[in-house]
């Protein structure tokens, strides 16, 4: 074919580290076209799709196929978000093409709804129960509608798994890193089929390294943050500064923990809990996740403290499980806890930027996402009610070399929040409502020109928020099960159930 030497020399730009496309954010900025007709590399895109185990279904006569639903992180019971791949052969000239993949995700929930879209213009569902719309008794007020029976057993019957995924709860994104990978498999190919000689040679050599660079497919990772790639680093340590107790974080770190690793680069995450719980979460995501096991991780007294401040949210446990699928689907992520519940002020920093320091120092070639309170990775003396005081950020960012500090940023929403109320000043924990700015749905990091006045480097972006609720809440099965309940609570006589 007279277009193979122009592809077998572009492979020795583009799959020798120049990256032709990519943009300092981790995502391309162009498209990948192919010096060839469509129909000549769909063979190739239809064997990218098998050998990377992503089963697919296909309109032959449009060359157009579309892969099965995958769940998050390797069939997490507790993940609730599908994925799959619309792929749409496109031609640009008869002598060049191109792919538009689609991702498209899915929840088993309302998460990714429309506004609005919970609107019922229909035929009111009281009707016959003795309630009027809105909640209220037909002739009276301030009731709200009850279950009956029959109610009840719908619920206990909805589907589970990728059957329950909700109409009208999806979104779609064109995925360029999908459309990149896809042609750093399929160009090589093309390569090696058309040229001779030496350009035969480049081909092969381009091949196999084209097959290191595409990400592993063997775990669904959700679609790429923006901006991750390029913060990156071996040794280098990302403290992410949240506002605890949404659902969003704790999924934004296990998406940055599966991308990381899937890259080929071990990451390491830590958490914010007590350091007495180092041993139980390191025994629960080297284990089976079976039922015992998850008995002995949420038997510590921290998953049941009565004022529960989002860190031992249900969200946060799903997180431990998500990064212990990723460890069983063979990536390398591991997780440690460093929070010296035990100290206050000064110390409270000095021992948690201790322990930090002492796991990076333990495994140089690895990448560290740190979650915590956003008061800690400050990188800058001082707060505005104590002008000496040395954040963790502070301290480690004296220590190591490649130190980011982020803070959140998010859309309005909710989350669990703990606050001092009332005119006793007690300590009140619950859902409560967070503003926000809108800069859209996708996740992403940004970095600043320089540092801001509170010492961040930049800023990771979840979208709206939604308040993840205690785990032990859920009760203290597996998260996901259907036997999880309250009754323990209850039994416990535990304050916090009775506001459920």
């Amino acid at each position: 074919m007279h277009s193979a030497r122009f592809i077998a020399m572009g492979l020795v730009f583009l799959l020798a580290g120049c990256a032709a496309g990519v943009n300092g954010l981790g995502i391309p900025n162009e498209e990948a076209i192919y010096e060839a007709p469509l129909e000549e590399i769909w063979p190739s895109v239809r064997q990218f799709f098998t050998d990377n185990q992503l089963p697919f279904r296909e309109d032959k006569g449009s060359l157009v196929l579309q892969t099965e639903w995958r769940e998050e992180f390797g069939g997490s019971r507790v993940a609730g978000f599908w994925h799959r791949y619309l792929v749409l052969g496109k031609r640009e000239t008869p002598t060049r093409s191109k792919l538009w993949i689609i991702r498209i995700t899915r929840s088993a929930n309302r998460t990714l709804a429309p506004s609005g879209d919970e609107l019922s213009w229909g035929v009111d569902p009281t009707l016959g129960s003795g309630k009027a719309a809105g909640g209220e008794d037909e002739g009276e007020s301030g009731g709200t509608p009850s279950f009956n029976i029959e109610d009840m057993a719908d619920f206990q019957d909805r589907p589970r798994g990728d059957n329950a995924i909700v109409a009208g709860s999806a979104q779609g994104s064109r995925d360029l890193v999908m459309e990149w990978n896809v042609y750093q498999s399929v160009a090589p190919r093309l390569a090696k089929k058309e040229s001779a000689g030496k350009e035969e040679e480049v081909a092969k050599g381009g091949a196999s390294e084209a097959k290191a660079s595409v990400l592993a497919m063997t775990v669904e990772c959700g679609l790429p943050i923006i901006g991750l790639p390029a913060q990156v680093k071996p040794g280098g340590v990302m403290l992410l500064g949240e506002l605890h107790g949404t659902q969003e974080v704790p999924r934004f770190i296990a998406q940055g923990a599966c991308q990381t690793a899937s890259n080929g680069m071990p990451v390491t995450v830590g958490l914010e809990l007590p350091l007495e719980n180092q041993q139980r979460v390191a025994t629960f995501i080297r284990s089976a996740g079976a039922e015992d096991d998850w008995l002995k991780l949420m038997e510590a007294p921290f998953w049941r403290n009565p004022y529960q401040d989002g860190r031992s949210s249900e969200a946060m446990a799903n997180l431990l499980e998500q990064l212990r699928q990723l460890r069983a689907r063979g990536l390398d992520v591991d997780v440690f806890a460093f929070d010296h519940p035990g100290l206050t002020g000064q110390k409270h920093e000095d021992a948690m930027a201790s322990t930090v320091l002492s796991q990076v120092r333990q495994a140089p070639g690895r990448f560290f996402l740190v979650v915590t309170g956003n008061i800690h990775p400050r990188t800058i003396q001082g707060l505005p009610w104590d002008a000496s005081y040395r954040p963790m950020g502070l301290l480690l960012s004296k220590e190591l070399k490649n130190v980011v500090a982020l803070d959140m940023a998010y859309n309005s929403g909710s989350a669990w929040i703990c606050a001092v109320e009332g005119a006793k000043q007690q300590l009140d924990c619950g859902v409560r409502p967070t503003r926000g700015k809108d800069n859209g749905d996708r996740f992403f990091v940004h970095r600043f020109d320089k540092p801001n006045e509170a010492g961040f480097h930049g800023i990771f972006y979840v979208g709206p928020v939604t308040a993840s609720l205690p785990a032990v809440r859920r009760g203290l099965g597996r998260p996901g099960a259907r036997d999880n309940s309250l009754q323990p609570l209850v039994e416990q006589g535990d304050t916090l159930a009775s506001r459920w």
